[in-house]
């Protein structure tokens, strides 16, 4: 079973946490996901970096540019992965945009992942019928997720649509906005949260775009099966290191 099926069914709220990869120097992609793996976190995004990365805020937006500036490429993040299930077992997805998949080749790419026990893949500019008529017996052949976003602005038609192809979460983006734009969700994201679960889609929702405290934390998990945190934790890394990373995330979970 794949580890991101697995994870859903435990009895809890999960916390994901996303950074890019080769930030805040090259080489500590490695050292970050087996810190966050002993902090506690239940699953970790893996940014790929791109140049322009069209749904990504400033915080996000800095990272990822020195990631670049970093060296950081498609083939080192696979290299710098290759023996990463020696020491972590927690759910891993890629999360970047289709434009160096395709480059690299989506069928190389999907069997890459699955060579180095990558789970899934979270791809924003990927549309979802694209997705489906294309590129999805090839997911399922590599035995990775593809993770979906639906945000307030999506149809019921769309969500469903979207629910139907899906297998693993939904990825529930909070607002029509980029990354790190808030500070806390209104009545408006509340309702659109609670709109969202009387749905009983048959995959869970995650939600991501906001979150950044334990308060948000809760308030996102309210409805949905977890949260995610990139651009605040992008931040802490930023100012603190990889050392502080513990302390963030049990300033986080209840």
């Amino acid at each position: 079973m794949n580890r991101i099926t697995q994870k859903l069914q435990e009895d809890k709220k999960l916390l994901s946490i996303y950074f890019s990869a080769g930030y805040p120097d090259v080489n500590d992609t490695v050292p970050i996901l087996q810190a966050l793996e002993k902090s506690g976190v239940d699953m970790v995004e893996i940014g790929l970096p791109f140049s322009d990365p069209l749904a990504d805020g400033p915080t996000i937006q800095a990272s990822s540019t020195q990631a670049l500036q970093n060296g950081m490429t498609t083939q080192l993040l696979f290299e710098q992965l290759k023996d990463i299930r020696k020491t972590v077992s927690i759910p891993l997805l890629i999360m970047g945009y289709f434009n160096p998949i395709l480059q690299y080749g989506v069928k190389e790419f999907c069997e890459k992942c699955t060579e180095i026990g990558i789970d899934g893949l979270i791809i924003p500019d990927l549309p979802v019928t694209i997705y489906d008529s294309e590129y999805k017996t090839i997911f399922e052949k590599n035995h990775l997720i593809n993770v979906l976003l639906i945000t307030p602005q999506t149809s019921e038609q769309r969500i469903r649509y979207i629910d139907s192809v899906s297998d693993g979460f939904i990825y529930m983006v909070s607002s029509a906005s980029v990354t790190g734009n808030q500070s806390g969700f209104g009545e408006i994201q509340e309702q659109y949260f609670e709109r969202i679960a009387a749905m009983k889609l048959k995959n869970p929702q995650i939600v991501g775009f906001g979150i950044s405290d334990s308060a948000t934390f809760n308030q996102a998990t309210k409805h949905a099966k977890g949260a995610i945190i990139g651009s605040a934790f992008i931040k802490n890394l930023t100012e603190n290191g990889v050392k502080s990373i513990d302390n963030f995330v049990r300033n986080i979970l209840p």
